[in-house]
């Protein structure tokens, strides 16, 4: 079975996000963002989700995890939580 391993940002607002995205594409480190701004716990552990299997984040999520590239800073994707900064850190078919 497929997993993955992400780490993400949650923010309320697309705005948000954007003006995040751009400060980590400008050098800011991931974890220290995520620590600063994200309104889910995993912010305390840099964002960090774990390794997660199909199915079990909510789908827009998901679509991202399970087929965008490896290593970049994915978003703004929105879900029903909010607006999400995604990186993917590893993925196994």
């Amino acid at each position: 079975m497929a997993t993955a391993e992400a780490r993400h940002i949650l923010v309320e607002t697309e705005e948000a996000c954007i003006d995040l995205k751009e400060k980590i594409e400008s050098g800011a480190d991931f974890s220290e963002i995520a620590k600063e701004f994200s309104a889910c716990p995993s912010g305390q552990s840099g964002g960090s989700l774990g390794a997660f299997g199909p199915g079990q984040m909510v789908k827009e999520f998901d679509e991202v995890v399970f087929s965008a590239d490896l290593g970049a800073v994915h978003g703004p994707v929105q879900t029903q939580f909010g607006y999400h900064l995604i990186e993917i850190t590893k993925r196994t078919e």
